[in-house]
């Protein structure tokens, strides 16, 4: 099994996370790209999780799926068999062609059991689509309550979720663009982790998280240097495009 997250944060290290997968390496959040960040000796990944228009959760970044497929729509308007005949990795390189986009089930069967997973809830709506409902539905159908760590721009889908499963911890994405009108909505909402853009991170936002027992998640850290930096700070999780590079930069 996984480490759990507790037991990763007691090595009192960064921990490195594919930043949906090994994304410098293989096409972003495909299995080949969760594999092979596992195969760089990543701790974790991170990756994004929509809804399709029968209620599957599957993984793919943007609302839409043209950017990463040969189709064009929003994946939340196609039924999974849809989704599941585009074609999500030739964009990338003609290795990857045929990959497809894979199913929230699918990551946690390959790779659940062997590295802890950020998931991403993909949410712009102050209404439901269900997706928190369904997360949690898998995270406990694999048994992965202590390996997972979910997060969002969106503090309403993160409040959705903390009522429905509360032993899983969240955390709060952001970078300097984030709306200030969202960062209220987190007051009074427990959270264990702050996930901001890199570039917001210094002594300061160190001691202002950490005296409020915030980890701290940084991304997406690319140059080793900044890395090393982040490391020093105490960060707690340094999600990366590169996670083979961060890691042999950091630890050999």
């Amino acid at each position: 099994m996984a480490q759990s997250l507790t037991q990763l944060y007691a090595e009192n290290r960064s921990l490195i996370f594919g930043h949906r997968g090994a994304k410098a390496d293989a096409p972003m959040n495909t299995l080949p790209a969760f594999e092979l960040a596992l195969k760089q000796d990543a701790d974790g990944i991170e990756l994004d999780v929509h809804l399709s228009q029968d209620g599957y959760p599957v993984i793919i970044h943007d609302f839409t799926v043209d950017l990463t497929t040969d189709g064009n729509g929003r994946a939340a308007d196609m039924p999974l068999a849809e989704l599941k005949e585009l074609d999500a990795g030739s964009w990338f390189g003609e290795a990857f062609r045929g990959v497809r986009i894979p199913t929230l089930d699918e990551v946690f069967a390959a790779v659940g059991d062997k590295l802890a997973i950020n998931v991403e809830i993909k949410s712009n709506s102050r209404r439901t689509t269900g997706c928190e409902q369904v997360v949690a539905d898998r995270i406990r159908h694999f048994g992965l309550q202590s390996s997972v760590i979910v997060s969002s721009f969106d503090p309403l889908a993160l409040r959705r979720f903390r009522r429905i499963m509360p032993d899983v911890p969240i955390g709060f994405l952001y970078d300097r663009d984030t709306p200030r009108w969202l960062h209220p909505l987190m007051f009074g909402l427990k959270h264990e982790a702050r996930h901001p853009h890199y570039t917001m991170i210094d002594t300061e936002f160190m001691a202002w998280a950490k005296t409020r027992g915030y980890r701290v998640n940084a991304w997406t850290v690319n140059e080793v240097e900044q890395a090393r930096k982040l490391r020093e700070l105490g960060v707690d999780i340094l999600i990366s495009d590169h996670p083979g590079v961060i890691r042999k930069a950091l630890y050999g």
